[in-house]
């Protein structure tokens, strides 16, 4: 029930505690699929996480490396690189630490108390993204000035 609440709000403009829409085309259709989603900001960086692991989300933006995140009308495109499971622990930590009550029950009883080997154990069942603005596209070379 949560999620459709989540995603209602979201799509209206009203981010609650980091949700985004997430849009990823279908590896397989090239059709927008959508998903609500807690963008998790961690020491610079923002991560997406998939708390109820290997979801068709996760599959297509492995497929793309590439979607949008959608606040309302703000849409912000993003280039996206799965992180190693060894790379996971802190993530996985503050991910757990901030969304426990909504997305804890995922996690088999770990939580962001958890020591580091309980979260490397778990890491192989919850895909991590980082994502970042896309790399800008060149302009190409205008006709006769190339080489």
């Amino acid at each position: 029930m949560f999620n459709p609440v989540v995603a209602f709000l979201t799509r209206r403009g009203i981010s609650i505690w980091g949700s985004r829409e997430l849009r990823v085309r279908g590896r397989t259709s090239g059709e927008w699929r959508s998903t609500p989603v807690n963008l998790l900001t961690l020491d610079g960086n923002r991560y997406l996480v998939a708390p109820r692991g290997q979801t068709q989300w996760v599959k297509n933006l492995r497929a793309s490396a590439t979607g949008e995140l959608r606040v309302g009308q703000k849409v912000e495109p993003f280039a996206a690189t799965e992180l190693a499971d060894d790379d996971k622990t802190q993530v996985l930590r503050a991910y757990l630490e901030r969304w426990k009550m909504e997305v804890g029950v995922f996690f088999g009883g770990v939580d962001g108390n958890s020591s580091d080997e309980d979260l490397r154990r778990i890491a192989p069942d919850h895909p991590v993204f980082v994502i970042r603005a896309p790399e800008p596209k060149s302009a190409p070379e205008p006709p006769g000035e190339s080489g």
